[in-house]
């Protein structure tokens, strides 16, 4: 749930890195999210959950520039630059991107920031 949170705090910081787990804990809680959403809109609309509805496009736009946002941090985290998540627009794009977030991210710091995996005493 922290990475979640995280992420959402950081809604707009396209600096710095995120790990492997703070991306696929931020998509698990997004699915349940929308998995959510779906049921309401049902629920209240009456609508299919395939078809979405209100909350679900609600639920959508919340979490379009966070989830742009983690994305870019995520690739940082592999010493890649956001500008690869445009490949998601071509047919082979997506399987790209997703070797690129099974991938583990870069030992110790690199161009984009310190390793997200160790953590400062505050």
């Amino acid at each position: 749930m922290n990475a979640y949170l995280d992420a959402m705090r950081h809604y707009a910081t396209f600096t710095g890195r995120t790990s492997r787990a703070g991306l696929w804990l931020y998509i698990l809680i997004y699915f349940v999210i929308l998995l959510v959403a779906g049921v309401l809109d049902a629920a209240l609309f009456g609508m299919n959950a395939a078809d979405g509805g209100p909350i679900s496009a609600i639920a959508s736009l919340v979490h379009l520039i966070p989830g742009i946002a983690i994305g870019v941090r995520r690739l940082h985290d592999i010493d890649r630059t956001g500008w690869w998540l445009l490949i998601a627009f071509t047919g082979i794009g997506m399987i790209v991107l997703f070797i690129f977030n099974v991938l583990p991210g870069t030992q110790g710091p690199n161009r984009f920031g310190p390793d997200p995996r160790t953590y400062a005493p505050a």
